[in-house]
């Protein structure tokens, strides 16, 4: 998928918009600072380094935080509808939580973490758009975000650390401790981390959708030729009775392409 250069600017527009209308007081102003700093990195930078994953393609990172805030936004209604009790923490923090959720992506302060692939192999057998940045340390996404915040003086509640840092849900092993908990007393105290989850799992769903629903449609799929050829080491072709049995066209297609 490829964003136009008005798509990629009205998004950026947006997620100005969103730190204007949402984020108050002194933070309004430093968010607003902090990611001007790193508008030209951030404008173009992809969601994922891998074309599988979601929004890895050139303004895919802010597309996806943007379509994240809408859902969290979204999520947080339908839970007030339900009876969940708001009144813990507000939508300042939820939008807060949204816009800076996959922060830690951007890299550090000097590296920016994705880099284009150079192995063209990679580029074209394991959909390897971009690489990771070996400049760049190892820190956990959410880690990385909390600590580019703080180091540029941008203060954050309680709720949006818990929020930000347990944003994938139990697809991370690390945030067992605080969502695997039998005990009342240990659970979190604020629906928010489950909002912001749902909304991101929303949102990366969609974008997978959009960008692969289409191309698993009948009409795009390549029809398994019917027979498939190894060749000898005289350059002859001769048929192979045991690839005449691999029933999985993916299979057959990726032999036959030997």
């Amino acid at each position: 998928m490829k964003l136009t250069a008005e798509k990629i600017q009205s998004n950026w527009e947006e997620f100005h918009s969103n730190i204007k209308k949402y984020i108050k007081g002194d933070r309004q102003t430093q968010l607003l600072a902090f990611y001007t700093k790193f508008q030209e990195r951030l404008i173009l930078m992809p969601a994922a380094h891998k074309k599988e994953y979601h929004n890895a393609f050139p303004g895919g990172y802010i597309d996806h935080v943007n379509r994240v805030v809408r859902c969290a936004l979204k999520q947080y209604e339908l839970w007030k509808e339900e009876g969940a009790d708001i009144t813990t923490f507000t939508v300042e923090e939820l939008v807060f939580s949204a816009i800076n959720h996959d922060l830690g992506k951007m890299g550090d302060a000097q590296n920016e973490s994705y880099i284009p692939q150079t192995d063209q192999w990679r580029r074209d057998k394991l959909g390897e758009e971009y690489m990771h940045n070996k400049k760049i340390a190892f820190a956990a996404v959410p880690d990385r975000g909390l600590f580019l915040l703080q180091s540029h003086d941008i203060k954050y509640t309680f709720n949006e650390m818990l929020a930000i840092q347990t944003h994938d849900g139990l697809y991370d092993s690390a945030n067992e401790k605080y969502l695997k908990s039998f005990m009342p007393e240990t659970k979190p105290r604020t629906s928010l981390p489950f909002i912001l989850h749902q909304a991101d799992m929303m949102a990366a769903r969609i974008e997978f959708e959009v960008e692969w629903l289409p191309k698993f449609s009948k009409n795009s799929v390549e029809t398994p030729k019917k027979s498939f050829t190894l060749t000898n080491n005289n350059n002859k072709s001769t048929k192979s009775k045991a690839l005449n049995k691999i029933k999985s066209p993916g299979l057959k297609n990726m032999l036959d392409s030997l």
